[in-house]
Order: C-alpha cells, then structure tokens, then sequence
C-alpha cells in the first residue's frame, strides 16, 4: 500500500491527520536534519498501522514535504483486522 504523506516537521505536537484513503498529514516535533523528521514520520506512521518500523518504508521525499511510504497490504490487514469471535448457539 503506497501512502501519500505531507509532512510538517518543527510542531509543536506529534498528530496523524487523515486526509482520505491513502493520505496523510504528519506533524512531528523533530528538526528536518539528518533525517530525524522521517524517521519520526515513519514511528508515527508504523504506530498508526499497528506494523513494526522496519515495515513502514520511505520511497520518494527523502527531502521534499511531500512524501510516498510504502507498508505491505498483507500486514496491514492481518493487524487491523477484528479477533473472531465464537459463535455461540442457544
């Protein structure tokens, strides 16, 4: 599952924004140096879906506000997805 994100690094609160199906505004409190801003966008990210941070992947806006993660569907729907429960029969 791609994921179109739209960072906002400096804030004053950390806070995931959905904007729609695959979208997403971003607020960190980390400085965009070094890459400390995406690698907080990609805990936050990981967080939000339930999935490790190894499986929230930065594809393209390594240095642009606008940015694309990668999170595998199959992982993302096995995490969200409800426990069943027993049916029971009167």
């Amino acid at each position: 599952m791609l994921i179109n994100v739209k960072a906002f690094p400096s804030s004053k609160k950390e806070e995931i924004i959905s904007k729609g199906e695959s979208g997403f505004d971003v607020f960190v409190r980390e400085k965009p140096i070094n890459g400390e801003a995406n690698r907080a966008i990609t805990r936050v990210l990981s967080q939000y879906f339930n999935v490790p941070d190894s499986e929230a992947k930065l594809v393209k806006g390594f240095r642009q506000r606008n940015k694309i993660f990668s999170i595998r569907d199959d992982l993302i729907k096995k995490q969200s997805a409800p426990p069943s429960k027993p049916v029971r029969k009167p």
